[in-house]
């Protein structure tokens, strides 16, 4: 075999050992990029989960907070008409008392 055999011959195994690190190094990243992309989706269906929870704690704390302002208003309402009863009672039994003093001597 001459010199430039030789140098063909380590030049050509050479290339497929590099051949073989560099399918080897795409073997790997492959995986890694799998692997990272499997995380991903796990961490957005964790956070997807988490933005539920979230959202359902929302809406039963305003619900909650809904109705205890409902419950203050009615409250509120019932009693200031119970007042505004009351008053107009007394005022319509004064009016009732003076027309009767009125019409009767």
């Amino acid at each position: 075999m001459d010199v430039s055999s030789r140098v063909l011959s380590e030049l050509a195994s050479r290339e497929a050992a590099l051949d073989g690190q560099i399918e080897a190094a795409r073997e790997e990243a492959r995986r890694e990029v799998e692997a990272a992309e499997q995380e991903a989706r796990r961490i957005v269906a964790e956070a997807e989960a988490r933005a539920a929870q979230m959202q359902a704690e929302h809406d039963r704390a305003l619900e909650a907070e809904t109705q205890q302002i409902r419950d203050q208003a009615r409250a509120q309402a019932e009693a200031q008409a119970h007042g505004t009863r009351e008053r107009a009672g007394s005022r319509v039994q004064q009016a009732a008392e003076q027309v009767l003093r009125a019409v009767l001597p």
